[in-house]
């Protein structure tokens, strides 16, 4: 493995492990938001999950742009 793969390797579990904490606390943050709002609940799920994809794609789009 050479040390670009392996930084890369790294960062993205880096970024497993950070939005695997967010996701563990995922239905505590849903439902003490879906107390006062379900709209806001129901939007804080579609961000975790257009985050976890946005990240990776930025991510692609740097490590291509450095090649």
């Amino acid at each position: 493995m050479d040390p670009k793969t392996r930084s890369a390797a790294i960062a993205a579990a880096c970024i497993m492990f950070g939005f695997g904490i967010v996701a563990y606390f995922m239905p505590t943050l849903m439902l003490a938001l879906g107390e006062r709002s379900a709209p806001a609940a129901g939007i804080l799920a579609v961000v975790f999950v257009a985050g976890f994809f946005v990240v990776f794609w930025l991510r692609a789009r740097r490590q291509h742009k450095d090649d």
